[in-house]
């Protein structure tokens, strides 16, 4: 209210000031007469007419920032307000499921998973938001609102995106990526949900897919450090996770493929989303800004769509092999707060360090295989792909960031024996152009 008041008595005193100028120049020297004065009154007149037109451009321009100014402060207000952690009672946090679905009628063997294994209907309801207008993928969702109170929504915009002849072959990635715009804003500003859970409609989940998720939300809101919780492990595959289902670790490398964050970070993230490739997008620096994300040992989701928009690529080499973790682990009955960055970093530096190094040449030879950890290290992007390559881990960068690092560490399990892939001891941290 203050600022509508000050901006009503600038434009009154603008108001008033113009019709005082004009008032003085109409009634300046009433008396003379003349041809040649008449002339210079019009002169005259004509320069205080053009002065006061460039004051009042000032005045006007001085107006508009002023009023940018307030507007700005006012959205920064808004997302501090957003962004600051509260006092929150987990039990009547809602985490909504947003169910990324497209042309697969497949979509109810993920819809049946995440309804056998929901605890709460009203803490976790299901949105499920359709692209392509798929008749009967629309119909087999529809049977789930009218018998589960699943809500159906439905992207608008299913047109082709007009690109050049290159990106044609990436129309798919173009559109579910605004797709994706389109339905976040809809959970976040339509029906203003404070964090949402986002699956696709090919992904199984585990049974303790919404106790990990329910367990894990107050860290991710305590810690500005962290921006996402991931169910999933890039390298989880079955050889390369230990079976201690209860391991959580942080990574800076955004792992997707169920994964959950807060409204503070769609306000950050949702005005600047990009065209396509959203996932490779939120890894670069400019996004990330040094946060973490919260993964576990053993994946809570694995995906069952050999075909989609990337055609299928790793699915056959890859992604079939992750490992679904099949017990439940009860996590909101446990302390996670080690977690948080300053204990994580405190433990994992110190662990790390203390873990024997040895030759990947040696690890491969089964060397000090009595131990329970060994460590390998690596100093160029070449010596990090061979060793990848060599144990079978996953050996691309996104960003300078290899996939499940934190700190620069992979950690995984070779043979039954947990491997820490690391930089030196003086590592400056990540480089971009490793790719």
């Amino acid at each position: 209210m203050r600022r509508k008041h000050l901006v009503a008595i600038v434009v009154v005193i603008f108001l008033t000031w113009n019709l005082l100028m004009y008032y003085m120049l109409v009634s300046k020297n009433p008396g003379k007469t003349g041809s040649g004065s008449v002339e210079d009154q019009l002169r005259g007149l004509q320069g205080d007419i053009h002065r006061q037109l460039s004051q009042n451009s000032e005045l006007l321009q001085q107006l508009r920032k002023f009023r940018e100014q307030k507007l700005a402060e006012k959205l920064d207000r808004e997302i501090h307000k957003t962004t600051t952690p509260v006092p929150l009672n987990v039990d009547k946090i809602i985490l909504p499921i947003l169910l990324i679905a497209c042309d697969r009628t497949t979509v109810s063997r993920s819809l049946d998973l995440l309804l056998k294994y929901r605890p709460n209907k009203d803490k976790f309801p299901i949105i499920v938001s359709q692209d392509c207008g798929h008749k009967p993928t629309a119909d087999v969702i529809q049977r789930y609102v009218v018998d589960h109170g699943v809500q159906h929504i439905k992207h608008p915009n299913t047109s082709d995106i007009h690109l050049p002849w290159p990106q044609k072959k990436f129309q798919g990635y173009y559109k579910l990526s605004r797709h994706y715009k389109w339905a976040l804003n809809q959970v976040f500003h339509t029906y203003n949900h404070s964090a949402v859970i986002i699956v696709e409609d090919d992904l199984d989940i585990s049974p303790d897919f919404y106790e990990y998720f329910s367990a894990t939300f107050p860290i991710l809101h305590q810690d500005p450090s962290l921006w996402c919780v991931s169910a999933w492990n890039d390298n989880g595959k079955v050889e390369m996770v230990s079976d201690d289902a209860e391991l959580l670790y942080r990574t800076d490398f955004f792992p997707g493929l169920g994964w959950m964050m807060e409204k503070s970070t769609w306000l950050e993230l949702g005005p600047k989303w990009p065209n396509a490739f959203w996932d490779d997008w939120m890894r670069h620096p400019d996004q990330r800004k040094g946060r973490a994300c919260i993964r576990p040992e053993i994946c809570r989701t694995s995906t069952f769509g050999k075909k989609g928009v990337s055609k299928g690529l790793f699915y056959e080499k890859h992604l079939k092999f992750i490992k679904l973790n099949n017990k439940f682990v009860p996590f909101t009955k446990k302390d996670l707060t080690y977690l948080m960055k300053d204990k994580y970093d405190a433990y994992f530096t110190k662990l790390v360090k203390e873990t024997p190094e040895v030759t990947v040449a040696e690890a491969m030879a089964g060397h000090k295989s009595n131990l329970k950890a060994l460590k390998i290290l690596y100093s160029t992007k070449e010596e990090f792909k061979s060793t990848a390559k060599k144990l079978g881990i996953m050996d691309d960068f996104k960003a300078g960031v290899p996939r499940v690092a934190y700190n620069g560490v992979v950690s995984f399990m070779y043979r039954g024996q947990r491997i820490y892939l690391s930089p030196p001891p003086n590592w400056k941290g990540y480089d971009p152009k490793w790719s």
